[in-house]
């Protein structure tokens, strides 16, 4: 008859087990650290103008001052026409010349507004039917510093066959003050690293043939959908 075992033995032989819990737990937490690290240094503090020229230009919508930067580069004939992707449904051309002044004439023949995407993916999805429609092989994307990784991954993903040129678009408090001294500056800086992350493994599995998430936005275009309208100001 055997005896009954002791808390010393229990403790005893789930010690190496839990020795291995936490080495794991401390080499994950390692890499999200430096994976962190290395996303921060693909953001720039400053803004670079594209090397060179594109077809196209698209722009994200949701931070301050994308709309006005994208539409300075299209002045300047970086190229040759500006899709904005994830227009409010309300909000038209006349909402933007508001907000970038003396824009009219370039609204009114260059710009091409989607109202269809909600998110990066789907900007992604609006962005590869544009060029494609309009015969692109090149296109400068337009969104926030801190977005521009996530945003790559995506664009790539859904026109593997176009040369992509990244335009990062810096914010007034990411140049006033250091991101470590803000509270909320971190936080959006997390969540972003987290939403990059996903898109990297969604993106990879999906290549490998097991796309987890399917989305309708990224399915092939169903006959008698619209077409992002061009840009008309009354």
């Amino acid at each position: 008859m055997s005896l009954p075992e002791t808390h010393a033995q229990r403790s005893q032989r789930r010690g190496p087990f839990r020795a291995m819990v936490v080495a794991a737990l401390a080499v994950g937490f390692v890499g999200l650290a430096l994976g962190f690290v290395g996303f921060l240094a693909q953001l720039h503090g400053t803004e670079i103008k594209p090397a060179r020229n594109a077809d196209g230009i698209v722009v994200l919508t949701g931070g301050s001052s994308r709309v006005a930067d994208a539409i300075e580069l299209l002045a300047a004939g970086f190229g040759q026409r500006l899709l904005i992707s994830g227009v409010h449904p309300t909000n038209g051309a006349q909402d933007i010349s508001r907000i970038v002044p003396d824009s009219d004439r370039l609204l009114s023949c260059c710009v091409d507004l989607d109202h269809s995407a909600i998110n990066t993916r789907s900007n992604a999805a609006e962005a590869r039917r544009w060029v494609h429609e309009r015969g692109f092989r090149s296109l400068i994307v337009v969104t926030s510093n801190y977005h521009m990784p996530r945003a790559i991954v995506e664009m790539a993903y859904a026109m593997p066959d176009v040369e992509l040129i990244p335009f990062a678009v810096v914010g007034d408090k990411w140049r006033d003050e250091t991101w470590w001294t803000s509270g909320a500056t971190l936080r959006l800086l997390l969540s972003e690293y987290a939403k990059y992350l996903a898109a990297e493994a969604r993106v990879r599995l999906a290549s490998l043939g097991l796309d987890l998430f399917p989305e309708a936005d990224i399915a092939p275009e169903p006959a008698g959908r619209r077409k992002p309208a061009t840009a008309q100001v009354h």
